[in-house]
């Protein structure tokens, strides 16, 4: 029980990665509020909360937030003061849209820096304030590997993952003083719907030729960030600040 009575918040905790880390804190002890677009899961299913329900009555509840509408992730940590105090946030909600450099619009800018970049800082900044009096708190973006590789044909999903990567690391500078740990999580190439339907890699035949560059020879799977999440929210990881967690199998060998 690795978190427990710890009460968090996963946004984009209905699918994908935010599904499993929101599960895997249950299951750790912890209180979650699953902060989405819509409850629906995008793999099918049960819905976060009710699964985690389930097996840990009352441990999760669904709010519905625009992660890109900085009121509403302070009405999310509103919630969660409320509930006890925030201890866990993780800003993993995230959208991957692919436009080539020359085709780039502004509208396409906009949103990836909206709901990529935004929420995490604003989300990270609600959290903090309610952190610092309790001089505690964890916060964990959710990054990427594209946040420490560029790659043609992503300028927008790159930039916005590398803005993550060094906003995590100023965070944690800022915040450390003050009892708040910072650090980011980078997924690799995971079974999620991202990956699947969103930009097709897993299950296609160009995709599956990547295995033979994932050393552990297999793709993510959504629990191996979970786990990694568990360890950097936890006191196993009390010494652990402004860390870049690679979690890919050992794809990028760096």
């Amino acid at each position: 029980m690795l978190l427990k009575d710890k009460i968090a918040i996963v946004t984009g905790g209905s699918s994908g990665n935010g599904r499993a880390i929101a599960i895997k804190f249950a299951d750790e002890g912890a209180l979650v509020i699953v902060a989405d677009l819509t409850e629906k899961p995008r793999e099918g299913g049960k819905s976060t909360s009710d699964l985690i329900n389930e097996k840990h009555p009352g441990a999760a509840r669904f709010i519905e937030c625009d992660v890109s509408k900085v009121e509403q992730l302070e009405s999310l940590v509103e919630v969660a003061e409320s509930s006890g105090g925030l201890g866990i946030m993780v800003n993993n909600a995230g959208i991957l849209k692919k436009q080539p450099v020359l085709e780039a619009t502004e509208d396409m800018f906009r949103l990836m820096v909206d709901v990529n970049v935004k929420s995490v800082l604003f989300g990270s900044q609600a959290a903090a304030k309610a952190m610092v009096p309790r001089k505690s708190g964890a916060i964990i973006n959710i990054c990427s590997i594209a946040g420490m590789r560029g790659t043609g044909g992503y300028c927008h999903y790159n930039l916005s993952k590398g803005a993550v990567r060094l906003l995590t690391l100023s965070l944690a500078d800022e915040l450390g003083p003050h009892g708040i740990r910072v650090n980011n999580v980078n997924p690799g190439i995971m079974r999620t719907q991202m990956n699947v339907v969103d930009d097709p890699v897993i299950g296609t035949e160009t995709g599956e030729s990547y295995l033979d560059l994932i050393p552990a020879r297999r793709w993510g799977e959504p629990g191996d960030v979970a786990d990694a999440c568990a360890y950097l929210a936890s006191d196993l990881a009390k010494y652990v600040m402004g860390a870049s967690l690679t979690v890919d199998g050992g794809y990028l060998r760096i």
